[in-house]
């Protein structure tokens, strides 16, 4: 008997570690945008790791230096029992919360993108991209960005596009000097629609200068590494994006032609380090990327508009 109680409150010892180990990888994970929560959240995520250490130093006073009955040894395995069904539960409800936020705001782009016909699926091909882009990051360029973050980024960085109006996003010619001064306001406008989102404080600067160029020639005159590196990622993405999509002014330009140019403004307009990755990328993963609106309409080729920018 007394083997099977020592067994039974060391298995619980044991269960908690993985527990505590879950739960730590959790906290380090959860980083971004939707969990961020400000500093008093944060306070109680600490607290209740401690308190799963200090259950598991618990088990083990109790097993080396008390003489528990079965009762006991019981209660203690059936408790680090229930503490991983409640973190199990916990995990997968905010990860079907997380898909659900990001299935609304999806719908939401969708919404301002149909606004502009010329953008109408960009949004969604830049955050594809994006997140291509991510999965092939060296590890310490990796570590430096939180994935989910990074995607809500990717998805609202033309958001403020709202605040423009649509005599010139919808303009067939070339935009006038005037006209090309407002629509460089729309990163920053962008960044004032989501203040009311206190959470997405952390990716502000990401949205407003996903625009800079790595020369400083940009629309806040930023260089190098200045710039945020995931505004570097979307960045590339949003090229990528712009060149490839069949606009009312231009026709869409094939996979070759978007690398030539990528090639041509890597260390100017773009980060070298993030164009040769996504270059390196086989054609096949940047081709599944693009929306099905986008490649319904993306063989019909139209006269040019002019000297656009091509990630505007």
């Amino acid at each position: 008997m007394d083997i099977l109680i020592l067994l039974l409150i060391l298995l619980g010892a044991l269960i908690m570690v993985y527990n505590i180990t879950c739960y730590s990888l959790f906290l380090r994970d959860t980083r971004d945008v939707l969990l961020s929560g400000g500093n008093n959240v944060g306070l109680w995520r600490k607290l209740a790791l401690c308190l799963l250490i200090f259950f598991l130093l618990g088990y083990l006073f109790i097993a080396i230096f008390t003489d528990p009955n079965l009762l006991v040894a019981l209660i203690l395995f059936f408790g680090s029992v229930f503490v991983s069904i409640v973190l199990i539960l916990m995990f997968r409800l905010l990860e079907t919360v997380k898909l659900r936020s990001l299935d609304i705001a999806k719908a939401l782009i969708g919404v301002i993108d149909a606004r502009d016909p010329n953008l109408n699926g960009h949004s969604l091909h830049v955050q594809s991209l994006t997140m291509l882009i991510y999965k092939y990051l060296p590890r310490q360029l990796k570590s430096q960005i939180n994935s989910v973050s990074l995607e809500y980024a990717s998805l609202l960085h033309d958001v403020g596009k709202l605040g423009i109006p649509e005599a010139i996003l919808n303009k067939p010619e070339k935009l006038t000097d005037e006209e090309w001064e407002v629509m460089r306001t729309h990163p920053s406008i962008g960044v004032r629609f989501l203040q009311p989102i206190k959470a997405f404080e952390d990716i502000d600067d990401w949205i407003r200068y996903h625009h800079e160029r790595v020369d400083g020639q940009g629309y806040y005159k930023l260089d190098g590494k200045d710039i945020p590196l995931a505004s570097r990622i979307i960045s590339v993405a949003d090229t990528y994006s712009a060149v490839t999509l069949r606009r009312s002014y231009k026709p869409a330009k094939t996979y070759e032609d978007a690398v030539a140019i990528l090639r041509d403004a890597a260390g100017t307009q773009l980060d070298s380090t993030i164009v040769d990755i996504f270059l390196a990328i086989p054609k096949e993963e940047v081709d599944a990327c693009m929306p099905e609106k986008m490649r319904e309409h993306g063989d019909a080729a139209e006269e040019p508009r002019g000297t656009a920018e091509t990630n505007a």
